[in-house]
């Protein structure tokens, strides 16, 4: 049997590449992260065109109905050039929920809207999987919400939200104002969400979330991969090109070692990733702890990577002018949304029964 990607994954993951160079090169995303721009609908425009939007949405609402792996492969795509995009909120979390516990009024409304590009959306998750800060929390009575929602994902903007109670049931909520949250990361909008009464339409599922979860922390997984292959390719590069005592930095061991231990790092959590992607629609019993391990894993060596890519540009990996920190926070901020890789790794502990 043969394990690899198909053909079709294949020409996905080249068109997305080769769409990404032009929509959002460097300098179009050193002016979104210094500019203070909330969204770049230029660039989620030219990807709307793509189809990428419609990638999970089923077929009978406009969609491309693809599965997560997929899904994978444009989010890694993503990850290689930091596009500020709401790819994770509009495109993967927003119709999951709505296919899984949408109503047929829900799913009419809204999906094609999300296939097309038309609307976007925000997701407000992270208190129940990551566990709440103090005063944090939505509550719902009524069809009404009540509460604050902090690290809120693509919230700027969109047109619909999917929030998540503190019992851990799912709501779509009208737009409020998304309060710009301080974070490393530029590139990607976090957001304080407050509900005050606020209408909302309850959805059906009672495992929504745990869906959303183990989606989410295997689009992040991806995401932090191809920033890391991004980051390993600009190390290889530099030391190909950077002289130093009459030689190119690479021809000296310990830089070969570096870049060596980088490279033996990521691809085995490329094959982790791309199999947590792929249990999700094949292997739905495997998909939680593979989410897991694959959300943790690559927590770990993207911090590897990020600091090892730094290292071999040496002085000039810190400057603005190179714009490497743009990847390496990046990969940082993936770490820690919806839960750091301690956390993530309990949860694993309790699924396999090892928790004490």
């Amino acid at each position: 049997m043969r394990f690899a990607l198909s053909e079709d994954q294949g020409l996905l993951q080249d068109s997305l590449n080769k769409a990404l160079a032009q929509l959002s090169p460097l300098d179009r995303v050193r002016r979104f992260a210094d500019g203070g721009e909330m969204t770049a609908p230029d660039i989620w425009a030219g990807l709307s065109d793509a189809g990428l939007p419609g990638l999970l949405v089923p077929e009978e609402f406009g969609g491309l109905g693809l599965g997560l792996l997929e899904a994978a492969l444009a989010a890694e795509a993503l990850g290689k050039v930091v596009a500020p995009t709401p790819f994770l909120g509009s495109a993967v979390l927003a119709p999951l929920a709505l296919t899984l516990g949408g109503s047929v009024e829900q799913k009419a409304e809204w999906l094609p809207k999300l296939a097309s590009g038309e609307a976007t959306a925000g997701v407000a998750i992270s208190e129940p999987i990551a566990g709440a800060r103090e005063g944090a929390g939505v509550t719902a009575k009524d069809g009404k919400l009540t509460g604050k929602a902090l690290f809120a994902l693509d919230a700027p903007g969109a047109d619909l939200l999917i929030v998540a109670d503190r019992a851990g049931g799912l709501h779509l909520a009208e737009p409020v104002e998304a309060v710009p949250m301080t974070s490393i990361d530029a590139t990607r909008r976090l957001s304080e969400l407050t509900f005050k009464d606020t209408p909302a339409e309850a959805l059906s599922s009672n495992q929504a979330l745990e869906r959303l979860r183990d989606a989410a922390w295997t689009m992040i997984a991806a995401d932090t991969l191809g920033a890391c292959q991004t980051m390993l390719e600009k190390a290889v590069d530099y030391a190909k090109e950077r002289k130093q005592f009459g030689r190119t930095i690479g021809s000296f061991q310990a830089v070969k070692h570096l870049c060596a231990e980088m490279a033996a790092e990521l691809e085995p959590a490329r094959a982790l990733v791309w199999y947590a992607a792929y249990a999700f629609d094949h292997a739905p019993d495997e998909a939680p702890l593979m989410a897991a391990h694959a959300k943790a894993h690559t927590s770990e060596i993207g911090r590897f990577i990020a600091r090892t890519a730094t290292e071999v540009h040496g002085g000039i990996g810190m400057t603005d002018l190179l714009g490497l920190h743009y990847w390496f926070k990046r990969i940082g901020q993936n770490r820690q949304i919806l839960g750091g890789p301690e956390r993530v790794r309990e949860t694993a502990a309790r699924l396999q029964g090892l928790a004490a």
